[in-house]
């Protein structure tokens, strides 16, 4: 009989779910994790397991694409300390005259992987990404999130926690982005609308499969269905720490890009990819406890909200337009904020307005907590959240006269407003640094400028192509 000339490690859905459960538990509130005891048990589990083959290591730009190394594991053990790479070859890092960057492996954010999707043999572990003398990069928002969410703990004892709605369409053929025309559009995978699926079409058959991956992954999945639009799907899953939940949307939506891939498919993240019907996007939710409270309740205040909510919300919405090119961070993004679908373009609060920037959903004193809507899927999860978090707690309070408060602002209607807007904003300057304000800025002007100026009626093939999800090296280097 032929044995097999592998025997990598394969582990069933059920067994990962278990372990990648277990290490979600560890992780839960990095303020007090022993990090050098838990590098230490998944380095022995590392040295022992001999199935093991590689350990990926994760992380993103400051556009908030996905990035992945596989290193063979006995050399990452061996090297840990010095994992380097080319960060000039990286949109929004360095320059070719300081390129080396150094890749910190942050120990807690380990998962175990499904073979199918990912290959036999293979664990995941996100990074930092530091300079050569072990600074933390600027660029890198997943590393100054941590920082930040850890101080404020340390500080004031605040655990955030983050809950996101991500959607995205399922479109026939692979690599769809890459090969759009103007002429032919994207092929949506299924005509069924809200709720609706027939229960072994391509889209229930996606939506099932990435849904199994997901829970594998330790996502702790609540409900997955079709959405409004055709082919249109979301997968929602239980709210998280901070860094998780964003770790969790990079993880998403790697994981439906290949999920759809083996079903000859793309699973596309663009905010508005077919016109004339609804968009995607990622409704984020922020609740901030102390002391095992949720500080966003009061059971006297208005819709049972604190002081500290609504102060927190305000200041989101008095900076809106400042902060809208971070939470829409493509040309495609602008056509999603249209009011007749739905679109949350209104700069305003309001507790159940679907069309308000920011909306309270139904809660109890555990539960309550503000969503943010206007937020597109193609969002770099990392700034956008510290972003939020940052304007929320630490913004300038602004005086608005009464009249003022009754008209009711939208949010900029294209890029380049949002542009304007974002370069010459002191307050972007203070959260997030003036060079890293200027280099944002740089690299989205990029994408615009080779971009109709207006939107029109018509998904361009220039938005999509140039996308900063979509991309890849050779076409940009044509430029």
């Amino acid at each position: 009989m032929e044995l097999p000339i592998t025997d990598f490690l394969t582990l069933s859905y059920r067994e990962l779910e278990e372990m990648n459960l277990e290490s979600k538990e560890k992780r839960r509130n990095r303020a007090k994790l022993d990090v050098e005891k838990i590098e230490k048990e998944y380095r022995e589990y590392l040295e022992k397991e001999d199935r093991i083959k590689a350990v990926t290591v994760a992380f993103s730009d400051l556009e908030g694409r996905f990035h992945m190394l596989d290193y063979d594991k006995k050399y990452l053990l061996n090297s840990s300390t010095n994992l380097t790479f080319d960060g000039s070859s990286v949109r929004g890092f360095t320059s070719v005259d300081g390129s080396d960057l150094r890749l910190k492996l942050d120990w807690p954010s380990f998962y175990w992987l499904p073979a199918n999707i990912f290959g036999s043999g293979k664990v995941v572990v996100f990074a930092d990404i530091c300079t050569g003398d072990g600074k933390i990069c600027s660029s890198d928002f997943r590393a100054r999130l941590k920082e930040y969410v850890t101080d404020l703990y340390n500080k004031k004892g605040y655990e955030i926690n983050i809950g996101n709605e991500l959607e995205g369409f399922l479109f026939e053929g692979l690599d769809a982005e890459v090969r759009y025309t103007e002429r032919k559009g994207f092929k949506p995978i299924s005509s069924g609308g809200y709720y609706h699926s027939l229960p072994k079409d391509k889209l229930r058959l996606f939506i099932d499969s990435t849904a199994e991956v997901q829970r594998a992954l330790g996502f702790e999945n609540e409900k997955d269905h079709p959405e409004v639009a055709p082919s249109q799907f979301e997968l929602n899953y239980k709210y998280s720490d901070v860094i998780n939940a964003a770790d969790q949307i990079q993880l998403y939506k790697l994981v439906a890009r290949q999920v759809a891939e083996n079903m000859n498919a793309t699973a596309c993240f663009l905010p508005k990819p077919l016109a004339g019907i609804n968009g995607s996007g990622m409704h984020t939710n922020i609740s901030i406890f102390k002391n095992g409270k949720n500080q966003f309740f009061d059971s006297k205040g208005k819709n049972s909200m604190s002081k500290m909510a609504i102060n927190f919300s305000d200041r989101i919405l008095e900076n809106a337009t400042d902060i809208s090119l971070i939470l829409n961070s493509s040309v495609n993004a602008y056509r999603r904020l249209d009011p007749r679908f739905e679109a949350p373009n209104q700069i305003k609060f309001s507790p159940s307005d679907r069309t308000s920037m920011i909306r309270l959903p139904l809660g109890n004193e555990n539960s309550i907590r503000l969503e943010v809507r206007s937020v597109g899927p193609d969002s770099n999860p990392y700034l956008l959240i510290y972003s939020l978090i940052k304007v929320g707690l630490e913004a300038p309070k602004k005086e608005v006269e009464s009249k003022k408060r009754l008209r009711t602002r939208t949010l900029p209607g294209n890029i380049y407003d949002a542009l304007r807007a974002f370069k010459s904003s002191d307050l972007i300057a203070k959260i997030i640094g003036e060079s890293v304000r200027d280099k944002y800025a740089d690299l989205k002007e990029a994408t615009a400028n080779r971009s109709p100026k207006e939107l029109g009626k018509t998904v361009k093939k220039s938005e999509v192509i140039y996308h900063h999800e979509v991309t890849n090296q050779y076409i940009w280097n044509k430029f």
